[in-house]
Formats: structure tokens, C-alpha cells, sequence
């Protein structure tokens, strides 16, 4: 295995991508100015991008143009989403003296890669205020976007994803494997379908008189609300949803940078997942 090193030489030596090129790229992908997007992204797939994280969303703010809008979802590294899973010590520590979530400060999740991030930190960013589920903004209906997230089932109505859906958004896979596409929990979660597996935990949240635990309800995101091994085999459910949207003509693939991307009409994957679900498992 190469060493950090080493895998950093091999990064440089890659083709350099600007953000001319990115653009020109996204142009030809199908990125359309003016629109609600939201950003998946594996930085390192797209090559060795000269400005990194910074240039990427510079190149897509700037082809999105000022009507749009830019969206990630960026959670929170200190959830407490998988409490139970957590040694005894390590839960008594995170009780007796907790962090607590607030939305325009707490960090991003680190294993949603550098844009979250950066898009969270972007000057003019607005943020949804879930602890586990939270979404960033930039532009044009940032505020609209992120406002009045609920608490519980919090990517069903009334989410950030819901009005991507509603607003005639795309998500743009931009590098990213398809089995991230977060708008298919939106569509598990509208889905017509009995027995969804559900999950309830608590969060340490901050408020103007401390730290306050809110206790959350919602359909298992981490390890499916349905049982899909039983349709998908070892395969994961949701790169099989997008690859069948794909083949019936919804969403595009193509080269952006170094990359494989693809770019999906909101509405018509969460039609696409929806159908799929129910019929499956309803």
C-alpha cells in the first residue's frame, strides 16, 4: 500500500483540472443555470483539481449563476445517530458533558467528503437546523430550502428534499457513487408501503437556556427501511434504483474531469424510487 506520500505524488502527477474545465464539463453534462442543485461529490475522483474544494464550488456557483441555488447535505460529525453502538465509556462521556448541535457552527460530517463543508462554511450559506439530517444552502432560495426542516422524518414532506422535488431541482452526482444519492430516502419515506423500518434516538441540541435533548423519529436510513437485500441480492438497493433510472431514460452519465458523474431530474427519480418501492414491497 502507498504511503500518504505516495499517494499524494500519484494525485499531482493526474492531469490538472481547472475550473474552466469543470465548467465547460458541467455545461456539457447538462448543469443548467438558474436551478436548484444539489452536490454529491468524491473530490478525488474528478483528478487533480487546481484549488480543490474551493474550485469546485466556484465553478458551479458561477455556471448556476445568480437565480440558483446550491444544496449539500452536511449532518453533523457529532451526532449521536448510532448512540448504542458506542462503548459504555464513551457513552457516559458524551451524557455527562455533551456537545450540542448548532446549525450555522457544528461541523459537517467527515465521510461526506470536503464539499459539505465547504458549501456549510460558503459566505452567505443558510442551514436547516436537524442534528442528524441538516442541509446547506447557497443562493438564491437557500433560505426557502432550508427553513422549517421537521424534527421527525426529517427528509419526508416538508424537507429540504422535498423542495428540491417541488422547486424542479437535479442532483448532480459529481464523481460520487450512486449509492449516496440522499433524494431516495425521500422517496422511501413518501413511499406507500407498510412495516418501513423505523428508528428513534436523541440529539444534544443547543438552545437559548443550554443544551437540550431532542428525542427524533425516522425511517432507518443506515441500514434501509425496507428489506431490500431481498430484491437487490449483495448488490446496494439504491445504485440499483439509479442504474434502472438511468436505463429508462431518467438522469444522464458522462466525464467531468477525471470522473464518471451523473446528473438526475429531481422529480422524476423520486417518481422513479417511489414506483420501484412500492412495487417491491407494498
Amino acid at each position: 500500500m502507498p504511503d500518504t506520500n505516495d499517494a499524494w505524488d500519484l494525485l499531482v502527477r493526474r492531469t490538472p483540472i481547472t475550473r474552466s474545465r469543470l465548467i465547460a464539463d458541467l455545461t456539457t453534462l447538462g448543469v443548467q443555470p438558474g436551478s436548484v442543485l444539489m452536490l454529491h461529490t468524491r473530490l478525488s475522483s474528478l483528478g487533480f483539481v487546481i484549488g480543490g474544494a474551493d474550485t469546485v464550488v466556484a465553478a458551479l456557483l458561477e455556471l448556476l449563476g445568480p437565480g440558483a441555488t446550491l444544496v449539500a447535505m452536511t449532518g453533523w460529525e457529532h451526532d449521536a445517530f448510532d448512540f448504542d453502538e458506542w462503548t459504555p465509556a464513551r457513552q457516559e462521556a458524551y451524557r455527562s458533558d455533551p456537545p450540542a448541535f448548532d446549525p450555522d457552527v457544528s461541523e459537517a460530517r467527515g465521510d461526506y467528503g470536503r464539499l459539505p463543508e465547504r458549501i456549510r462554511t460558503w459566505p452567505g450559506a443558510r442551514n436547516s437546523t436537524h442534528p442528524e439530517a441538516r442541509f446547506s444552502a447557497i443562493g438564491h432560495r437557500a433560505g426557502w430550502i432550508t427553513a422549517g426542516q421537521p424534527m421527525n422524518y426529517p427528509q419526508g414532506p416538508g424537507s429540504p428534499l422535498a423542495k428540491l422535488v417541488e422547486a424542479r431541482g437535479y442532483v448532480l452526482m459529481l464523481g460520487a457513487p450512486l449509492e449516496t444519492i440522499t433524494l431516495l430516502h425521500h422517496a422511501e419515506d413518501i413511499a406507500h408501503v407498510p412495516n418501513k423500518k423505523i428508528v428513534r434516538y436523541s440529539c444534544p441540541v443547543k438552545t437559548p437556556s443550554g443544551v437540550q435533548w431532542v428525542e427524533i423519529e425516522d425511517i432507518d436510513t443506515s441500514l434501509g427501511a425496507f428489506p431490500y437485500r431481498e430484491v437487490t441480492g449483495d448488490r446496494d438497493a439504491f445504485e440499483v434504483i439509479a442504474e434502472e433510472a438511468l436505463a429508462a431514460g431518467i438522469g444522464v452519465r458522462g466525464p467531468v474531469g477525471e470522473s464518471t458523474s451523473h446528473l438526475f431530474p429531481a422529480p422524476e427519480l423520486v417518481g422513479f424510487a417511489t414506483s420501484w418501492v412500492e412495487r417491491h414491497f407494498a
